[in-house]
């Protein structure tokens, strides 16, 4: 079992420390999630109670993962998750490419269709076609970061021979999201799958059934499932979840232990769970 970091609602400040703590720790993954601005948004949030305020921080996710690559040796990093369809294509395959670069590929895309119409009104992205349009842009993305000469004509990207440099490599994508459509995403162009709320063991069960319909159907293997789980951390609930297929799960430890220091709090997790395992 993986245990990646849920750094999100942190401040800036604290993401150098938190990320060689996990490092230090035993963390495979530190994420940090993904937002442009903060309003009174019309479009509801999807997954119940909103968590944050416009006090709330949201660092770039590339700027902090570069950040944090230069104070790290091993420690990978993802978004959970980047909305890609609410920027340009060229934009995000030069972003994601230059920090798996300067990491040492250390990068794990996390990607999503997103929920806030706002932001992509914002940016001058269509929020309807959001999920075709990632749909378009993953193969894409996969051939810019190759750093070969790259054409392509689709319906909604459309260019003539270009390469890109730095070239990122082969990066991980991950698919986040539980709609129909994002595990059918998943299962047929992602290398893994991540979750996108906290699932109880029933819940969890569903998504798996489904997900593993979609991979059957698309001739596909099993891939890397991130789940959050609702569940009490100990090492047998752990291994439990991972007979299920579960590759890993997120931790943000200060949750559990909220009188403690959230360094504080991950040595605890480290030496109570992660070292038992």
């Amino acid at each position: 079992m993986k245990f990646w970091l849920g750094a999100s609602f942190s401040d800036t400040g604290e993401f150098l420390r938190l990320a060689r703590a996990s490092e230090q720790f035993g963390i495979d993954t530190l994420t940090l999630s993904d937002h442009l601005f903060f309003a009174d948004f019309e479009t509801p949030y999807p997954y119940g109670r909103m968590r944050w305020t416009r006090e709330t921080h949201w660092p770039d996710p590339w700027v902090t993962i570069g950040a944090m690559s230069a104070v790290t040796t091993t420690l990978r990093f993802a978004p959970n998750v980047y909305i890609a369809p609410a920027r340009d294509l060229f934009t995000v395959a030069k972003q994601v490419s230059t920090a798996a670069a300067l990491s040492g590929g250390r990068v794990l895309f996390g990607v999503g269709v997103g929920w806030c119409r706002e932001e992509f009104e914002g940016t001058g992205q269509d929020f309807h076609t959001r999920g075709r349009r990632l749909d378009e842009m993953i193969p894409v993305l996969r051939d810019l970061w190759s750093g070969r000469e790259v054409e392509h004509h689709g319906r909604f990207y459309d260019f003539g021979p270009l390469s890109m440099s730095p070239p990122g490599g082969d990066i991980p994508i991950y698919i986040g999201g539980d709609s129909d459509a994002a595990l059918r995403r998943a299962a047929r162009a992602g290398d893994g799958w991540v979750g996108n709320r906290i699932y109880t063991e029933e819940q969890l069960d569903e998504v798996l059934v489904r997900l593993n319909g979609f991979l059957e159907e698309y001739g596909r293997g099993p891939i890397d499932v991130i789940a959050p789980l609702a569940v009490i951390p100990d090492a047998a609930t752990y291994r439990k979840f991972a007979d299920k297929g579960v590759t890993g799960t997120f931790t943000a430890p200060w949750w559990i232990w909220r009188d403690m220091d959230k360094v504080d709090a991950m040595e605890r997790f480290a030496e109570e769970v992660i070292a038992k395992l």
